[in-house]
């Protein structure tokens, strides 16, 4: 069936309307208002992403503009601008005739010491129109959703605009034909690969489920089997880890799209982040408000997964699906849901594509944390006797899946040749590869702070709470801290006995440890162990 907005043109790029090509970065535009010069200076204040300006609130263009403290506006600096936000200052921090600029401000307009820049207002966003209906639940149209995204590729949305718009998509839920617009949209943000072989395969899980980090146990199996898997990842959103955090403590993600390119022409598979390689970048953008929010909505969700698939020109895709009443996905019946949407937005735009619904009641492997969870994965990999059994076992019946779909092994036999491949020492020289050819295979960090929670009875280990046992490795630090997280002792159905260790809390600094020991303190029912009959 058809999709409204659906379907994207081939080729190594998209064909770029006036619209799309506003989306492709900072764009170059004529200098403005000569009257509204002040002298640039670098204030050293990390807003990470955000673009930030400080002017004196005396200053003579904020009373002549009207500018007040949360203004958006136009700066300029030779042929560069970008869209900032303002903040006002009533101290001597700033001097007359002085604008003050957070590094990222700088670093984009690319200034030196002493260069002047131009303060303006900025256009008005018509597409704020658009998000505006949304919000009272309007209808998004395809038109609509395309101009809402090439303004947030431009730089035009602040991140209240874009919380907004996270938030108006969630509360109002996408139907399949906005779902379509949107990955279309999103698609078009940036660029697209095209590879010379016919069938290009990938596979990724909508999250949720702690310690699930099968990609690059799959990446190196399909591509130890002669396939091709381009896997562009996403850091985490509200998880502690995403695939490209633990997937960097192992080697580089940071490649440019011709890195990429090389590393798979060679290797046959690659293991990437994603923002780094301008695929669907709107993308990115969206993904750092969401993890701010701790919010994935269904149809950002299904545009975000299939957006970086068809962008990095896969057309078989593997979908993980995990189910379980801590896991993002509650019941089956939603997981079915989520998978029908997928497969229907993903046929049409081309992607053949088969979701797999897992077992989503308990964490994967024994590490949940970046570096935690490397360590888990080459285990696997090199097949040591504490390799984690159930992320093995994921593992395979993913990798199986797509050697099935390529029909390099037999329906039903994918799952023994995906085995075989790992037994055999295949995929692990060929992880190796991939890693050499990324920049260099290293080893995971270990943090600097430990601290063991033990049982406090005799019992069977029943139960662990998905959403709070990441809650507890994040407040460690993780992902960013890239030691830091939570290993696992024990996994439910296991015996526990009245003082041996159920997990360890692995932190960088003495403060982020105690922080997260005083949440687990707090909430006794993260793990639970039940007397024995």
């Amino acid at each position: 069936m058809a999709l409204p907005g659906a379907g994207v043109p081939g080729g190594s790029r998209v064909g770029m309307s006036d619209r799309e090509r506003s989306c492709q970065g900072p764009s170059i535009e004529a200098g403005s208002g000569a009257l509204n010069k002040l002298r640039a200076r670098r204030l050293g204040i990390d807003t990470q992403y955000e673009a930030v300006v400080f002017m004196r609130k005396d200053c003579p263009i904020c009373r002549s503009e009207g500018f007040a403290a949360h203004t958006r506006v136009k700066l300029t600096a030779g042929p560069r601008w970008i869209m900032a936000t303002l903040y006002q200052v009533t101290s001597n921090l700033l001097d007359d005739g002085e604008a003050g600029l957070s590094d990222s401000a700088w670093h984009r307009l690319g200034l030196r010491d002493g260069d002047d820049i131009a303060v303006s207002h900025p256009p008005p966003l018509k597409s704020l129109s658009i998000l505006r209906g949304k919000i009272y639940g309007k209808r998004l149209e395809p038109d609509g959703i395309a101009d809402v995204v090439a303004d947030i590729a431009n730089g035009r949305y602040s991140d209240i605009h874009l919380s907004s718009f996270i938030t108006a998509c969630a509360a109002g839920e996408l139907d399949t034909g906005e779902i379509a617009g949107l990955t279309q949209a999103m698609v078009k943000s940036g660029r697209t690969l095209v590879w010379e072989r016919h069938s290009v395969f990938d596979k990724h899980c909508v999250g949720g489920l702690p310690g699930n980090r099968t990609t690059p146990i799959v990446v190196a199996i399909v591509a130890a089997n002669g396939l091709t898997m381009p896997k562009t990842s996403s850091r985490a959103i509200t998880s502690p880890a995403g695939t490209a955090d633990t997937m960097e403590t192992m080697a580089p993600v940071d490649l440019d799209l011709g890195q990429m390119r090389r590393v798979v022409e060679a290797e046959g598979g690659c293991c990437v982040w994603g923002g780094a390689v301008g695929l669907s970048p709107v993308d990115d953008k969206l993904i750092r408000i969401e993890r701010a929010l701790e919010v994935d909505s269904v149809g950002q969700m299904v545009a975000s997964i299939l957006s970086k698939k068809i962008a990095a020109g896969s057309n078989h895709v593997i979908l993980d699906v995990p189910v379980g009443p801590t896991a993002k996905v509650r019941s089956r019946q939603d997981g079915e849901a989520l998978a029908a949407c997928l497969t229907q937005v993903g046929e049409a735009f081309g992607l053949e594509s088969r979701v797999i619904l897992t077992d989503g009641s308990a964490p994967v492997g024994q590490g949940i944390g970046p570096a935690l969870e490397a360590r888990d994965v080459l285990a696997v990999l090199q097949g040591t006797p504490e390799a984690p059994a159930d992320l093995r076992e994921r593992a395979l019946v993913l990798a199986g899946a797509i050697l099935e779909m390529a029909e390099t092994a037999a329906p039903g036999a994918g799952f023994a040749a995906a085995a075989a491949t790992l037994d055999s020492g295949a995929a692990w020289k060929k992880f190796k590869g991939i890693c050499e050819a990324q920049g260099g295979l290293r080893d995971p960090q270990h943090a600097a702070k430990t601290r063991v929670f033990v049982a406090d009875r005799d019992g069977t280990f029943e139960a662990i709470d998905n959403r709070r046992i990441a809650r507890v490795a994040k407040l460690a630090g993780a992902p960013d801290a890239k030691s830091a997280g939570v290993f696992l002792h024990k996994k439910p159905g296991e015996d526990a006995q009245r003082g041996e260790p159920l997990f360890t809390v692995h932190a960088e600094s003495p403060g982020e440890l105690d922080y997260a020991m005083r949440y687990v303190e707090e909430n006794p029912g993260i793990v639970t162990v039940e007397p024995r009959p």
